[in-house]
């Protein structure tokens, strides 16, 4: 007994070495994962300064630059070629510098542009976003994908509430988003109903057919997705937009329709689930005629954006307003596909895991938090055809996405619901007003022309005239 109790006691000293061991060789391999994701951070950060100092340099000489113009341009064209190749999918620690092709979604990293020029810009964008990705992996990445991991039943909740604000990680947002969907549409789903859709299409062609196929060759061009000849996602796609053309008649197609459909597939994966989130997008978030003909409410809104530019970014207003800069050809766009065609992926959908929690309001917080985010260089620019110029590609130079989100959930505030809904209502009354007023000026000029009967200048040949006799 004494020579086993001797024997445990070693077992158990032993035991507890090995364990010591083994947690400075844990915190040990942490700390280096950690110093390598930086440096790699710092890498990313040095290629992208470099590649911006390329571009200030090209601008700066000119096309007279003879040499040192030929040298700068083949040291462009070295910096855009891919490593690809070495890209590992599986490994935390890359090799530096190295960004996918496509990002998880299938969006194209790096958007094939025809100008160098943009197709530059776009790896500098591409070098930021992936020197941030690093630098938050350890820090705010995993504890929140910890915390995505533990979190059973869903329920609505303020904790909720900040995790989807925060974003949610790839591979909790299909479960995440099935969730939100059925929140808001359990009231309208019926057993069956998708597949009776799809019948009724089968049996009759739907007058927004037409515009639906010219649509999907022209739905996200910089995903493989929709532009590799073998897959499925157009056909899902044409599916899905047929079906809720005969769900919602009232609306049939409108444009734009598309890429919400398919930004819904490439996360559910599944064609009756995107049916279902893009009914309630249009049916439940947004209001009733968001995407009629008209586009009323998606005016009001747009004048709603204006005001509360004006309350919360003053400075940025009066300088465009001087300059006389619309910004509704740049942000009608916005709320009517809420972001889709603007940021890039990750911020995308970042600000759709809170957009299907919250509703419109996030649209409009984001709205502003991009022009805060960028108020700084729109000010530095004095001629309104850069500031179009710039704001045609300002939204994809947008890589920090928890800046941006402290923008819009911080910066932002106050921001009450209240006031939204009083500032709708108002812009809505007198843009209805002024669409009645053009109705009857419509009515009033048809009405002289039809008494007036047609007008023909004295002296010009009539029709019967010009004709020759048989």
């Amino acid at each position: 007994m004494e020579a086993y109790r001797t024997q445990n006691c070693f077992l158990n000293s032993e035991i507890h070495q090995v364990t010591k061991i083994w947690r400075k060789v844990a915190e040990k391999e942490k700390a280096l994962l950690m110093k390598c994701a930086y440096l790699q951070a710092q890498n990313c950060r040095v290629e992208s300064k470099y590649l911006a100092g390329l571009r200030r340099l090209q601008e700066a000489l000119g096309v007279e630059a003879g040499e040192c113009s030929e040298l700068l341009r083949q040291l462009i064209q070295e910096a855009l070629q891919w490593e690809a190749s070495e890209a590992s999918a599986d490994s935390v620690v890359l090799s530096p510098s190295t960004i996918s092709e496509y990002d998880e979604y299938g969006f194209l990293t790096v958007p094939n542009y025809e100008m160098e020029d943009l197709r530059l810009l776009a790896k500098i964008q591409a070098l930021e976003v992936h020197s941030h990705h690093l630098l938050a992996h350890e820090a705010v990445e995993r504890p929140l994908r910890e915390r995505w991991a533990t979190l059973g039943e869903l329920a609505p909740s303020a904790e909720l509430k900040q995790l989807l604000r925060a974003g949610v990680p790839h591979e909790h947002r299909p479960r995440v988003w099935r969730w939100l969907i059925r929140l808001r549409v359990q009231h309208l789903q019926a057993p069956g109903c998708y597949q009776a859709l799809l019948s009724r299409g089968q049996a009759c062609k739907h007058s927004a057919a037409r515009q639906i196929e010219l649509d999907l060759n022209r739905t996200f061009p910089n995903n493989k997705h929709f532009t590799c000849p073998t897959s499925s996602f157009p056909d899902k796609l044409r599916r899905v937009l047929l079906a809720f053309s005969w769900q919602n008649p009232t609306i049939g197609y409108c444009q734009g329709l598309n890429r919400l459909a398919a930004i819904a597939l490439l996360v559910l994966d599944e064609e009756e689930s995107a049916f279902w989130c893009l009914v309630a997008i249009v049916e439940t978030i947004m209001p009733a005629d968001y995407y009629s003909k008209t586009l009323l409410a998606s005016q009001v809104d747009q004048r709603v954006l204006q005001d509360l530019l004006l309350e919360k970014l003053p400075r940025l207003m009066a300088h465009l307003g001087q300059r006389h800069v619309d910004l509704s050809f740049i942000t009608f766009n916005w709320f009517l596909v809420v972001f889709a065609d603007s940021l890039i992926s990750n911020i995308l959908l970042q600000v759709w895991d809170a957009f299907l929690y919250e509703g419109i309001k996030v649209v409009f917080r984001y709205a502003l938090a991009i022009f805060k985010y960028n108020e700084e260089a729109l000010l530095r620019l004095q001629d309104s055809l850069e500031i179009y110029q710039y704001l045609h590609f300002f939204t994809k130079t947008i890589c920090d996405s928890r800046k941006l989100m402290h923008i819009a959930f911080n910066d932002m505030n106050p921001f009450p619901m209240k006031q939204l809904r009083q500032l709708r209502a108002a812009h809505r009354e007198r843009l209805e007003a002024e669409l009645n007023e053009l109705e009857q000026l419509k009515a009033e000029y048809l009405e002289t022309r039809a008494a007036q009967g047609p007008a023909v200048p004295e002296g010009s040949p009539s029709e019967d005239e010009g004709e020759a006799e048989p």
